[in-house]
């Protein structure tokens, strides 16, 4: 499957605070919220929701394309992409711009504060499917971005018959009611965590049922509780996989997608996408920084049947390693 990937492209900066939030902040005063946190330690990281999405992909042996906007400053990070094998054709460099920066300083409980500065992501709208190098894709996933390029980008899915995948994330708190009820209509899937499924159900007044309706594939993260898949009639409750240690819950969201993906392409079965999923997120967890982790498919695969019976199915994943090998 030619999966494309729309989104943000972002240099991290990764702060961790040695004590908790919670400590500071005054219930009765939230309203003229005033702080300042000294941190102990910073890190610049690769980062962005498209890159992290197609990173954990690429590691599973799939090469996905991204169509994003980015800055003078990306030349580095393009040919790490592309080491691991993501296309990066459609990804645009804007003169005179740097690349979106993320700020997130995370406390001793992993609770996290976090900046976003677009930069050359303000630009992503200029983007069109109807320029990409290649044919169409099978899929299209259209995470967080511009607002105006979420929304063309949503349109020209619909306009070319091409079926997306809707990640809308951190800018579900951008995006009316009416919005979110016209981009989820004629999707494919909807990716959330549970939180933002509570806001989306907020904003559209639409229920649980009313949203599967229209979906092919719904999928709900809940954090240490696992996550939930609702498809073609079927619900699963899938746990997380415990990791060695948590590091750092940057990119966990984007390295399960990564991995559902990995599983999707392959026509594997919801269950296993799941599976596959929760292993990708593991993996990031145990690193800091939303890249930083690595995994041979051989690896990846290995791991995962300690915990879960595949019955077989990932042995898809062990033929691509072994073709590697014999190149």
């Amino acid at each position: 499957m030619d999966i494309l990937i729309t989104g943000s492209v972002a240099y991290d900066y990764l702060m961790t605070f040695p004590g908790y939030f919670s400590e500071h902040l005054l219930p009765d005063r939230l309203e003229s919220v005033s702080l300042s946190f000294l941190v102990d330690s910073m890190v610049r990281e690769r980062g962005g929701i498209a890159p992290n999405i197609a990173y954990n992909m690429a590691l599973l042996g799939q090469r996905p394309r991204i169509l994003a906007t980015v800055g003078e400053d990306f030349e580095d990070y393009r040919r790490w992409l592309e080491k691991f094998g993501v296309d990066t054709r459609g990804m645009r460099v804007i003169p005179g711009e740097f690349t979106a920066s993320f700020f997130a300083t995370t406390d001793r409980a992993n609770a996290q504060i976090a900046s976003f500065y677009p930069g050359a992501m303000a630009y992503a709208s200029q983007l069109s499917f109807h320029d990409l190098p290649g044919d169409l894709p099978d899929l299209v996933v259209i995470s967080p971005n511009d607002p105006a390029a979420m929304e063309k980008h949503v349109a020209e899915c619909k306009q070319l018959g091409i079926p997306y995948l809707y990640d809308p994330s951190q800018q579900v708190l951008r995006f009316d009611g009416e919005t979110l009820r016209r981009e989820i209509n004629g999707a494919a899937a909807l990716f959330v965590n549970d939180y933002e499924y509570g806001l989306i159900q907020k904003k559209t007044g639409l229920s649980e049922e009313q949203l599967i309706a229209g979906l092919r594939l719904m999928v709900i993260t809940r954090g240490e509780s696992g996550s939930t898949i609702f498809a073609e009639g079927e619900r699963y409750d899938l746990p997380v996989i415990v990791p060695a240690s948590i590091v750092d819950p940057t990119g966990v969201g984007d390295a399960y997608r990564g991995g559902f993906l990995a599983g999707w392409s392959y026509n594997l079965d919801w269950e296993v996408c799941g599976m596959l999923g929760a292993m990708a997120a593991t993996y990031c967890l145990e690193q800091k920084g939303t890249q930083r982790h690595f995994y041979t498919p051989g690896e990846f695969v290995s791991r995962l049947r300690q915990v879960y019976d595949d019955g077989g199915k990932l042995d898809c994943f062990l033929e691509i390693e072994t073709a590697s090998r014999t190149r």
